[in-house]
């Protein structure tokens, strides 16, 4: 026999908690992972071909927000405020520290210009403590391509939740 019809309620119970164990799971590790880089999102994935050739998209990248001492040179993720779309760049000047708040420009190595058209209306520079999510430490190449042609192609979405629908239904007990 094949799907669900076919399960007492004990299995399906137990399919339930399987699945509730490891979409719990995933959610610890992603939260412990934060908690330890001190980053609110401590793996994001390279949407633009700005940071080319450093970076290309579909890149995935690990980061680190713990030490604010930001350099010259450092590749660094940030927000904007209103603005929910991460951005990777890499810092070309430093101003303040020590008893000031570090402020930071940053560019795209593929830009011609810097960001400070990106920033929020009226920002000249990110302030290191509020804007920052993060330096990137390490980085996989194209892993994170599926989040892009997810995002790119929303119909993607509604395939490939179907295929896994259509797999648990005809798995066989």
């Amino acid at each position: 026999m094949f799907g669900l019809s076919s399960m007492t309620p004990r299995q399906l119970a137990t399919q339930v908690l399987n699945f509730a164990l490891v979409l719990s799971t995933a959610f610890m590790l992603w939260k412990g992972l934060s908690v330890v880089t001190n980053s609110s999102s401590p793996i994001v994935v390279v949407l633009s071909g700005s940071m080319e050739p450093a970076f290309e998209r579909g890149d995935l990248l690990f980061l680190w927000n713990r030490g604010m001492n930001t350099q010259v040179g450092e590749i660094v993720v940030y927000n904007v405020k209103e603005k929910d779309i991460p951005i990777v760049h890499r810092v070309v000047r430093r101003f303040g520290g020590g008893n000031t708040p570090l402020k930071l420009l940053t560019k795209g190595d593929n830009n011609l210009a810097d960001d400070t058209e990106l920033y929020a209306p009226g920002q000249r520079y990110l302030t290191r403590s509020e804007d920052v999510i993060g330096s990137v430490v390490g980085y996989i190449p194209f892993v994170g391509y599926m989040t892009i042609l997810l995002s790119e192609y929303p119909w993607l979405k509604t395939v490939m939740l179907g295929l896994m629908a259509v797999t648990v239904l005809l798995q066989r007990e």
